[in-house]
Protein backbone atom coordinates (compact mmCIF):
# COMPACT_ATOMS: atom_id res chain seq x y z
CA UNK A 1 0.00 0.00 0.00
CA UNK A 2 2.86 2.56 1.01
CA UNK A 3 4.47 1.60 -2.34
CA UNK A 4 1.26 2.26 -4.19
CA UNK A 5 0.66 5.55 -2.39
CA UNK A 6 4.53 6.66 -3.05
CA UNK A 7 4.24 5.56 -6.99
CA UNK A 8 0.85 7.80 -7.46
CA UNK A 9 2.63 10.73 -5.53
CA UNK A 10 5.59 10.25 -7.65
CA UNK A 11 3.36 10.75 -10.61
CA UNK A 12 1.52 13.39 -9.17
CA UNK A 13 4.69 15.25 -8.66
CA UNK A 14 5.85 14.29 -12.27
CA UNK A 15 2.43 15.76 -13.26
CA UNK A 16 2.48 18.83 -11.70
CA UNK A 17 6.20 19.85 -12.45
CA UNK A 18 5.70 18.62 -16.49
CA UNK A 19 2.40 21.21 -16.63
CA UNK A 20 4.54 23.50 -14.68
CA UNK A 21 7.60 23.54 -17.61
CA UNK A 22 4.71 24.01 -20.05
CA UNK A 23 2.83 26.73 -18.50
CA UNK A 24 6.29 28.78 -18.02
CA UNK A 25 6.74 27.71 -21.64
CA UNK A 26 3.95 28.94 -23.47
CA UNK A 27 4.37 32.61 -21.06
CA UNK A 28 7.93 32.91 -22.61
CA UNK A 29 6.83 31.99 -26.18
CA UNK A 30 4.31 35.20 -25.66
CA UNK A 31 7.12 36.86 -24.13
CA UNK A 32 9.02 35.91 -27.20
CA UNK A 33 6.88 36.74 -29.88
CA UNK A 34 6.48 40.36 -28.90
CA UNK A 35 10.48 40.58 -28.54
CA UNK A 36 10.13 39.44 -31.84
CA UNK A 37 7.70 41.87 -33.02
CA UNK A 38 9.45 44.69 -31.26
CA UNK A 39 12.76 43.74 -33.24
CA UNK A 40 10.84 43.62 -36.82
CA UNK A 41 9.11 47.12 -36.09
CA UNK A 42 12.26 48.28 -35.20
CA UNK A 43 14.37 46.96 -38.35
CA UNK A 44 10.97 48.27 -40.54
CA UNK A 45 11.80 51.56 -39.18
CA UNK A 46 15.05 51.42 -39.76
CA UNK A 47 14.51 50.30 -43.53
CA UNK A 48 11.79 52.98 -44.03
CA UNK A 49 14.11 55.86 -42.75
CA UNK A 50 17.48 54.33 -44.54
CA UNK A 51 15.22 54.69 -48.23
CA UNK A 52 14.42 58.37 -48.02
CA UNK A 53 16.03 59.96 -50.49
CA UNK A 54 18.31 63.13 -50.62
CA UNK A 55 18.43 64.57 -54.51
CA UNK A 56 21.42 66.96 -54.85
CA UNK A 57 21.68 68.64 -58.09
CA UNK A 58 25.16 69.76 -59.02
CA UNK A 59 25.97 72.89 -61.17
CA UNK A 60 25.65 71.90 -65.09
CA UNK A 61 29.40 73.27 -66.13
CA UNK A 62 30.32 70.54 -63.68
CA UNK A 63 32.42 67.99 -64.91
CA UNK A 64 32.22 64.27 -64.20
CA UNK A 65 35.08 63.75 -62.05
CA UNK A 66 34.18 66.59 -60.37
CA UNK A 67 31.25 65.15 -59.35
CA UNK A 68 32.24 61.60 -58.57
CA UNK A 69 34.70 63.85 -56.26
CA UNK A 70 32.02 65.02 -54.60
CA UNK A 71 30.12 61.39 -54.16
CA UNK A 72 33.32 60.33 -52.70
CA UNK A 73 33.46 63.00 -49.83
CA UNK A 74 29.59 62.31 -49.07
CA UNK A 75 30.24 58.23 -48.77
CA UNK A 76 32.61 59.57 -46.18
CA UNK A 77 30.19 61.46 -43.97
CA UNK A 78 29.30 59.84 -41.03
CA UNK A 79 25.29 60.24 -41.68
CA UNK A 80 25.72 58.93 -45.04
CA UNK A 81 25.14 55.35 -45.55
CA UNK A 82 25.27 55.37 -49.38
CA UNK A 83 25.30 57.33 -51.89
CA UNK A 84 24.40 56.81 -56.06
CA UNK A 85 25.90 59.00 -58.77
CA UNK A 86 22.99 60.00 -61.64
CA UNK A 87 24.10 61.36 -65.06
CA UNK A 88 22.00 63.58 -67.03
CA UNK A 89 21.53 60.55 -69.51
CA UNK A 90 20.57 57.84 -66.41
CA UNK A 91 18.06 61.08 -65.05
CA UNK A 92 16.76 60.94 -68.82
CA UNK A 93 15.90 57.34 -68.87
CA UNK A 94 14.58 56.95 -65.69
CA UNK A 95 11.98 60.56 -66.19
CA UNK A 96 11.60 58.84 -70.01
CA UNK A 97 10.23 54.96 -67.80
CA UNK A 98 8.03 57.49 -65.59
CA UNK A 99 6.13 59.70 -68.27
CA UNK A 100 5.99 56.56 -70.87
CA UNK A 101 7.51 59.10 -73.69
CA UNK A 102 10.68 60.15 -74.91
CA UNK A 103 10.34 63.84 -73.89
CA UNK A 104 14.48 64.41 -75.27
CA UNK A 105 13.43 63.95 -78.46
CA UNK A 106 10.63 66.26 -78.10
CA UNK A 107 12.44 68.89 -76.95
CA UNK A 108 15.40 68.47 -78.62
CA UNK A 109 18.20 68.78 -75.69
CA UNK A 110 18.48 66.69 -72.52
CA UNK A 111 17.30 69.49 -69.75
CA UNK A 112 17.92 67.65 -66.50
CA UNK A 113 21.30 67.72 -64.11
CA UNK A 114 23.53 64.94 -63.23
CA UNK A 115 23.31 64.55 -59.33
CA UNK A 116 24.31 62.91 -56.07
CA UNK A 117 21.11 60.67 -54.32
CA UNK A 118 22.09 60.30 -50.89
CA UNK A 119 20.62 57.89 -47.98
CA UNK A 120 20.84 58.93 -44.41
CA UNK A 121 21.54 56.43 -41.61
CA UNK A 122 18.39 55.49 -39.74
CA UNK A 123 19.33 57.59 -36.87
CA UNK A 124 19.82 60.69 -38.85
CA UNK A 125 17.15 60.77 -41.20
CA UNK A 126 14.76 64.07 -39.53
CA UNK A 127 14.50 67.12 -40.07
CA UNK A 128 16.87 68.53 -37.73
CA UNK A 129 19.93 66.31 -38.92
CA UNK A 130 19.06 66.60 -42.33
CA UNK A 131 18.59 70.58 -42.67
CA UNK A 132 22.22 70.84 -40.90
CA UNK A 133 23.36 68.94 -43.16
CA UNK A 134 21.56 70.40 -45.94
CA UNK A 135 22.88 73.44 -44.89
CA UNK A 136 26.55 72.20 -45.21
CA UNK A 137 26.26 70.99 -48.39
CA UNK A 138 25.37 74.44 -50.32
CA UNK A 139 28.29 76.04 -48.50
CA UNK A 140 29.62 73.32 -51.38
CA UNK A 141 30.03 75.79 -54.66
CA UNK A 142 29.25 72.58 -57.03
CA UNK A 143 26.33 72.11 -55.56
CA UNK A 144 23.15 74.11 -56.37
CA UNK A 145 19.99 72.85 -54.88
CA UNK A 146 19.29 69.99 -52.52
CA UNK A 147 15.75 68.29 -52.49
CA UNK A 148 13.96 66.13 -50.52
CA UNK A 149 10.49 65.36 -49.20
CA UNK A 150 10.20 67.18 -45.67
CA UNK A 151 6.61 66.36 -45.00
CA UNK A 152 6.93 63.11 -46.07
CA UNK A 153 9.80 62.52 -43.14
CA UNK A 154 7.75 64.86 -40.65
CA UNK A 155 5.08 62.34 -41.09
CA UNK A 156 7.17 59.22 -40.96
CA UNK A 157 9.24 60.05 -37.38
CA UNK A 158 5.65 60.90 -36.14
CA UNK A 159 4.00 57.79 -37.02
CA UNK A 160 7.74 55.47 -35.26
CA UNK A 161 7.29 57.78 -32.75
CA UNK A 162 3.60 57.02 -31.90
CA UNK A 163 3.70 52.80 -32.85
CA UNK A 164 7.00 52.38 -30.62
CA UNK A 165 5.25 54.05 -27.58
CA UNK A 166 2.09 51.74 -27.73
CA UNK A 167 3.95 48.75 -28.90
CA UNK A 168 6.77 49.18 -25.69
CA UNK A 169 3.47 50.13 -23.52
CA UNK A 170 2.08 47.09 -24.53
CA UNK A 171 5.13 45.18 -24.05
CA UNK A 172 5.35 46.36 -20.32
CA UNK A 173 1.71 45.12 -19.78
CA UNK A 174 2.45 42.34 -21.07
CA UNK A 175 5.64 41.57 -18.87
CA UNK A 176 4.16 42.48 -16.01
CA UNK A 177 1.39 40.04 -16.68
CA UNK A 178 3.79 37.30 -17.58
CA UNK A 179 5.79 37.80 -14.49
CA UNK A 180 2.68 37.21 -12.85
CA UNK A 181 1.89 34.29 -14.87
CA UNK A 182 4.75 32.30 -14.46
CA UNK A 183 4.93 33.21 -10.59
CA UNK A 184 1.22 32.02 -9.76
CA UNK A 185 2.10 28.65 -11.61
CA UNK A 186 5.32 28.17 -9.42
CA UNK A 187 3.35 28.89 -6.56
CA UNK A 188 1.00 26.39 -7.58
CA UNK A 189 3.44 24.14 -8.27
CA UNK A 190 4.81 24.91 -4.71
CA UNK A 191 1.89 24.67 -3.18
CA UNK A 192 1.53 20.88 -3.48
CA UNK A 193 4.86 20.34 -1.97
CA UNK A 194 3.82 22.23 1.24
CA UNK A 195 3.34 19.65 3.79
CA UNK A 196 6.69 17.94 2.56
CA UNK A 197 8.27 21.65 3.22
CA UNK A 198 7.16 21.44 7.06
CA UNK A 199 7.68 17.77 7.61
CA UNK A 200 11.39 18.43 6.50
CA UNK A 201 11.82 21.73 8.45
CA UNK A 202 9.92 19.48 11.68
CA UNK A 203 12.70 17.07 11.56
CA UNK A 204 15.44 19.80 11.62
CA UNK A 205 16.13 20.43 8.45
CA UNK A 206 17.86 24.40 7.69
CA UNK A 207 16.02 26.57 5.36
CA UNK A 208 18.90 26.62 3.13
CA UNK A 209 19.00 22.94 3.22
CA UNK A 210 15.22 22.91 2.22
CA UNK A 211 14.97 25.44 -0.21
CA UNK A 212 18.00 24.45 -2.42
CA UNK A 213 16.17 21.51 -3.55
CA UNK A 214 12.99 23.88 -4.99
CA UNK A 215 15.48 26.33 -6.32
CA UNK A 216 17.62 23.67 -8.27
CA UNK A 217 14.18 22.58 -9.80
CA UNK A 218 12.53 25.95 -10.01
CA UNK A 219 15.74 27.38 -11.99
CA UNK A 220 15.85 23.81 -14.37
CA UNK A 221 11.90 24.53 -14.75
CA UNK A 222 12.74 28.15 -16.17
CA UNK A 223 15.99 26.97 -18.12
CA UNK A 224 13.14 24.14 -19.57
CA UNK A 225 10.63 26.40 -20.69
CA UNK A 226 12.79 29.29 -21.68
CA UNK A 227 14.48 26.27 -24.15
CA UNK A 228 11.15 24.97 -25.48
CA UNK A 229 9.49 28.72 -25.98
CA UNK A 230 12.77 29.04 -28.28
CA UNK A 231 11.96 25.84 -30.26
CA UNK A 232 8.46 27.14 -30.91
CA UNK A 233 9.40 30.67 -31.71
CA UNK A 234 11.96 29.35 -34.68
CA UNK A 235 9.07 27.28 -35.79
CA UNK A 236 6.92 30.49 -36.12
CA UNK A 237 9.64 32.09 -37.59
CA UNK A 238 9.81 29.27 -40.23
CA UNK A 239 6.38 29.46 -40.97
CA UNK A 240 6.41 33.17 -41.48
CA UNK A 241 8.98 33.00 -43.65
CA UNK A 242 7.34 30.66 -45.96
CA UNK A 243 3.91 33.12 -45.98
CA UNK A 244 5.92 36.23 -46.35
CA UNK A 245 9.21 35.49 -47.92
CA UNK A 246 10.28 39.50 -47.48
CA UNK A 247 10.69 39.39 -43.98
CA UNK A 248 13.90 37.38 -44.68
CA UNK A 249 15.48 40.87 -45.94
CA UNK A 250 14.88 42.29 -42.31
CA UNK A 251 15.99 39.59 -40.12
CA UNK A 252 18.97 40.07 -37.74
CA UNK A 253 20.39 37.37 -35.84
CA UNK A 254 22.52 39.00 -33.50
CA UNK A 255 19.09 40.48 -32.33
CA UNK A 256 17.35 37.56 -32.66
CA UNK A 257 20.07 36.01 -30.65
CA UNK A 258 19.12 38.63 -28.02
CA UNK A 259 15.99 37.85 -28.04
CA UNK A 260 16.51 33.86 -27.51
CA UNK A 261 18.73 34.70 -24.41
CA UNK A 262 16.10 37.11 -23.08
CA UNK A 263 13.33 34.30 -23.20
CA UNK A 264 15.97 31.94 -21.78
CA UNK A 265 17.17 34.69 -19.21
CA UNK A 266 13.55 35.81 -17.79
CA UNK A 267 12.26 32.38 -17.42
CA UNK A 268 15.37 30.91 -14.90
CA UNK A 269 14.88 34.36 -13.05
CA UNK A 270 11.10 34.54 -12.61
CA UNK A 271 11.10 30.53 -12.33
CA UNK A 272 14.07 30.68 -9.69
CA UNK A 273 12.82 34.17 -7.74
CA UNK A 274 8.62 32.66 -7.80
CA UNK A 275 10.27 29.54 -6.22
CA UNK A 276 12.32 31.13 -3.42
CA UNK A 277 9.35 33.10 -2.39
CA UNK A 278 7.00 30.42 -2.16
CA UNK A 279 9.04 27.94 -0.35
CA UNK A 280 9.64 31.27 2.25
CA UNK A 281 5.92 31.86 2.43
CA UNK A 282 5.60 27.68 3.30
CA UNK A 283 8.22 27.51 5.80
CA UNK A 284 7.01 30.54 7.97
CA UNK A 285 3.35 28.95 7.84
CA UNK A 286 2.24 27.27 10.93
CA UNK A 287 0.86 23.94 10.54
CA UNK A 288 -2.31 24.49 10.93
CA UNK A 289 -2.11 27.17 8.38
CA UNK A 290 -1.12 24.29 5.28
CA UNK A 291 -4.88 23.20 5.50
CA UNK A 292 -6.49 26.57 4.77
Amino acid sequence: MEEFEASASSKKTKTIYISTVFGIAMVLLMVGLLGLILVYAKNISSYVKENIVLNIFVDDAAHESDVLQLQKQLDGNVIVKQTQYVSKELAARNLQKDLGEDFVKFLGYNPLSQSVDVYLKAEYANNKDIEKFKAELLKNPLIKEVKYQQSLVDQMNQNVTTISLIILTFAGIFVVLSVALINNTIRLAIYSQRFLIKSMQLVGATKGFIRKPFLLYGIWHGLLGGLIAIILLIGTLYVAYDNVPDLVFLQNYTEFGIVFLGVVGLGIFISGFSTFLAVNKFLRLKIYDLYR
